[in-house]
């Protein structure tokens, strides 16, 4: 990442602008064109810089819920376990962890009572313990690059 990549991180995480061209707005204020903050972007996500580009959503400010969960999956069950995790559509993302407990992910549903009906089913899918670890408290750490 070079000093304009760093810049684009930092003003994007601060918010988004309202407006008929955000991203025009974004580049006027780093001093770049639209089309590059752009191109910028799309390498940053091309090359695994960031994972991802988009809002935010307070599933339990909409009614939702989101918690974090956990399995211990025996190691030559690893991948048939994450294919049958992913499937479900309330899975938002899944990873490995060099842990007892090494798959995490989170679920996210319509409403909270969903949260331990899903856990259910990926435990009846899995014949695995799901770990379920809802959230308590929410903290924003505002990372800030070193332009």
């Amino acid at each position: 990442m070079d000093s304009a990549d760093k810049a684009i991180v930092n003003r994007l995480q601060q918010g988004f602008p309202i407006c008929d061209s955000p991203f025009r707005r974004v580049a006027e204020e780093l001093g770049l064109t639209e089309s590059d903050l752009l191109a910028r972007v799309q390498a940053m996500l091309d090359e695994g810089v960031l994972s991802r580009f988009g809002p935010m959503y307070h599933a339990e400010q909409m009614g939702g819920a989101l918690t974090l969960a956990a399995l211990k999956v025996p190691e030559p069950r690893f991948d048939e376990v994450a294919e049958i995790v992913n499937a479900f559509p309330e899975v938002a993302h899944n990873y490995a962890r060099n842990h007892s407990l090494n798959m995490w992910f989170v679920l996210a549903t319509e409403n909270p009572e969903q949260i331990s009906a899903v856990i259910g089913q990926i435990e009846a899918a899995t014949g695995l313990t799901v770990y379920n670890m809802p959230k308590i408290s929410e903290y924003y750490v505002g990372l800030q690059l070193e332009a």
